[in-house]
C-alpha cells in the first residue's frame, strides 16, 4: 500500500498544483499529515521527545520535509512525474555520501561504483530536460534532484533519533514542524490565491497526497520496514520508481522516452551495486 500511495504521488502533487500555489500546498499538506500522526501519537500513549532531541527533530523537519517538499513540489510543477520517480530513485546514494562523511559508512568497491554510475543516470534523465519537450524542464529537474538530496539526509540524520523513539513519534514531529516551517513563506499565497476556483479534482488531489501519502503512506513505509526488514526495503524502492513512471504515462499520457528508460536503468543499476554489501 505505501508503494502504491508514494509512487502515484508525483501525480496527485502535479494535478494540484496547477490549480493550489506551491507554498500554501506544501504548508497545507504537511501541517495537516503531521497533526494527524500527532493525534495518533497522543491516542496511542507514545513518549514525546523533550529538549535536544526536539530541537533535532525540528532541525530535521526543515530540511528533510520542508525544504525537500518546497524544492519536490515545485520540480513537479516544472517537470513531469515520471521524470520525478526516475531521479527519487537516487535517493539512497545522497543518503550513502552523508553516511560516508559522518562516518556512519564505510566506502567499499562496489559502493564506489554504484554511487558513479547513480549520478551518471541522473545526469542522463536530467539532460533530456534541456531540450524543455514533452513537459520536461531542466529547471524542474533540477530542483527534483535538490529534493532528493534533502530526502537522503533526512533518512541519515533521524537515524540517532529512531533509535531512542518510535517511527510514528519521529515522523509526526518532524512532518508537523515542516510544515508548520513552510507557513510564513506560504501566507502570500493564501492571501491571494483565488480559492474559489480551484477545481473538485485539484482538491481530491491535495487530499490525496495529504492524508494517503503524507500521513498514512509514511507510517505504513515505516511500519512495513520494521516487520519485514531493511534488507529487504530496496525491492520496495525499486516499486516506488515502477510505479511513478507508470502512473505519469497512464495517467496523464506522459511519453516514456529512450534517455528515460537508459537513464532510470542506470539509476536503478547504481543504486542497487551502492547498497550491495
Amino acid at each position: 500500500m505505501a508503494v502504491l500511495f508514494l509512487g502515484t504521488n508525483p501525480v496527485a502533487v502535479k494535478v494540484a498544483v496547477s490549480e493550489v500555489p506551491v507554498l500554501p500546498f506544501v504548508a497545507m499538506r504537511f501541517t495537516i499529515a503531521g497533526l494527524l500522526l500527532m493525534i495518533l501519537v497522543l491516542m496511542l500513549g507514545l513518549d514525546r521527545p523533550g529538549g535536544r532531541d526536539l530541537l533535532s527533530m525540528a532541525g530535521i523537519g526543515l530540511v528533510g520535509v520542508g525544504m525537500n517538499n518546497v524544492s519536490f513540489t515545485f520540480g513537479v510543477s516544472m517537470t513531469t512525474a515520471s521524470d520525478t520517480a526516475l531521479i527519487y530513485a537516487a535517493v539512497p546514494i545522497w543518503g550513502i555520501l552523508l553516511g560516508l562523511a559522518l562516518g556512519l559508512e564505510r566506502p567499499t568497491r562496489w559502493g564506489v561504483v554504484g554511487v558513479a554510475l547513480a549520478f551518471v543516470g541522473v545526469g542522463v534523465v536530467v539532460y533530456g530536460g534541456l531540450g524543455g519537450g514533452g513537459g520536461v524542464s531542466l529547471e524542474g529537474d533540477l530542483l527534483v534532484v535538490i529534493a532528493t538530496v534533502c530526502w537522503g539526509s533526512y533518512a541519515v540524520l533521524s537515524l540517532p533519533l529512531l533509535r531512542r523513539h518510535p517511527p510514528l513519534v519521529v515522523a509526526a514531529f518532524t512532518m508537523l514542524f515542516g510544515g508548520l516551517a513552510a507557513v510564513p513563506f506560504a501566507l502570500p499565497g493564501f492571501m491571494s490565491a483565488e480559492w474559489d476556483e480551484v477545481g473538485r479534482g485539484a482538491w481530491e488531489a491535495v487530499a490525496y497526497s495529504t492524508l494517503l501519502v503524507a500521513a498514512f503512506g509514511f507510517y505504513a513505509w515505516q511500519r512495513g520496514v520494521s516487520m519485514v526488514g531493511a534488507n529487504r526495503v530496496l525491492v520496495y524502492q525499486y516499486l516506488i520508481t515502477f510505479v511513478g513512471v507508470a502512473s505519469g504515462v497512464v495517467l496523464l499520457g506522459e511519453v516514456l522516452s529512450a534517455n528515460k528508460i537508459f537513464g532510470g536503468v542506470i539509476i536503478l543499476g547504481g543504486v542497487y551495486l551502492a547498497r550491495r554489501r
